[in-house]
C-alpha cells in the first residue's frame, strides 16, 4: 500500500538511492554501533543501515510508518519506538550514541536543541537539514547567518556540511534544497566551559534583537564597567561575538552574582 506523505509531520521522503549511499557510506556504520534512526519514514536509510548493524533503534511518530517497518523488520533487528523526537529521552539508549536521520524540517531547531541536550550521551550525529538552517549551523561572526543557533551548538559540537542534496531526491520534492551536517561532541577543557543554563540565557538575550548593541542586549547582565572588565565593545552587536566571548560573559556574569 503506498503512503501518502503527512503534511502534519512534514513527510519528505528520500528516494535518491545515490544520496542514499553517499549518506550511509558517511556515516561509516560498525556492526556493534549503538545506532539510533530519527524518522525513519519508509525505510530509505534504515534498510542499508540494517545491512551494516546487527541492530538499530528508531524514533518514529507516525502510527501508519511504524505499523509499516514492524511488518517489514524482525523485532531483533529493529527497536521502534513510537514517539516524538523532540520529546524523546536519547540517555535511554545508553552512551556512545550515533543518531541518524532526515529530520523534520518544522521542527528541526528545536531538536536540534534537544539533542544538544543529549550531548555527553551521543558518538556522533548525521542528519539532513534545510540547506539555510546547516549554513546557520557552521556560521562564523560576524556573518548575518551566525545567530543564536550557530553559538548554541557550536558551543556543544565540531560541525560540518558534508552533503548537498537536491529537493528532486525526495518525493514529494520539498521547496528547499537540503544539505547533510555531521556533528560531533566537543570534549572541552575546564576552561572552555560555563553554566550553560545561563550561557543559553546570555546568548538568547543578545541574539533576541540583533540591531541592538550589547550594552542594550545585555544590560540585565552588564554594566560599562563590566564590558571594560571584559574587553568587549559595548556598541558592538551580538552576531560580533565568538562562541569563546559568550563563554567569557557568561563566566563572568556567574562569578560576579556568586560573589
Amino acid at each position: 500500500m503506498r503512503h501518502i506523505p503527512r503534511k502534519r509531520f512534514a513527510q519528505h521522503f528520500l528516494v535518491d538511492e545515490a544520496v542514499i549511499g553517499d549518506i550511509v557510506a558517511a556515516v561509516k556504520p560498525q556492526r556493534q554501533d549503538r545506532v539510533v534512526e530519527i524518522g525513519p519514514g519508509l525505510g530509505a536509510l534504515t534498510r542499508p543501515l540494517l545491512a551494516r548493524l546487527d541492530h538499530l533503534h528508531v524514533v518514529e511518530i507516525d502510527r501508519d510508518i511504524v505499523a509499516r517497518l514492524k511488518a517489514a523488520f524482525p523485532a531483533e533487528q529493529l527497536t521502534i519506538y513510537e514517539a516524538d523526537a523532540l520529546k524523546f529521552d536519547f540517555r535511554h539508549l545508553g552512551p556512545a550514541l550515533r543518531v541518524v536521520g532526515n529530520l523534520p524540517y518544522n521542527i528541526s531547531t528545536p531538536l536540534l536543541f534537544h539533542l544538544a541536550d543529549n550531548a555527553a550521551n551521543l558518538r556522533d550525529i548525521h542528519v539532513m537539514l534545510q540547506k539555510e538552517v546547516v549554513a546557520r549551523m557552521v556560521a562564523r561572526p560576524p556573518g548575518s547567518d551566525y545567530g543564536r543557533l550557530s553559538v548554541m551548538l557550536q558551543y556543544r559540537f565540531h560541525i560540518d556540511p558534508i552533503l548537498a542534496v537536491p529537493a528532486a531526491a525526495f518525493r514529494p520534492a520539498p521547496k528547499v534544497e537540503s544539505a547533510v551536517a555531521r556533528m560531533v561532541p566537543l570534549r572541552r577543557g575546564e576552561n572552555e566551559r560555563c553554566d550553560e543554563t545561563l550561557f543559553a540565557k546570555v546568548v538568547a538575550r543578545a541574539f533576541m534583537q540583533r540591531r541592538k548593541t550589547l550594552r542594550n542586549s545585555l544590560r540585565a547582565y552588564l554594566g560599562n564597567e563590566d564590558f571594560a572588565a571584559l574587553e568587549l565593545d559595548p556598541e558592538a552587536r551580538a552576531q560580533q561575538l565568538s562562541v569563546a566571548d559568550f563563554v567569557k560573559v557568561t563566566n563572568y556574569v556567574a562569578a560576579r552574582h556568586g560573589a
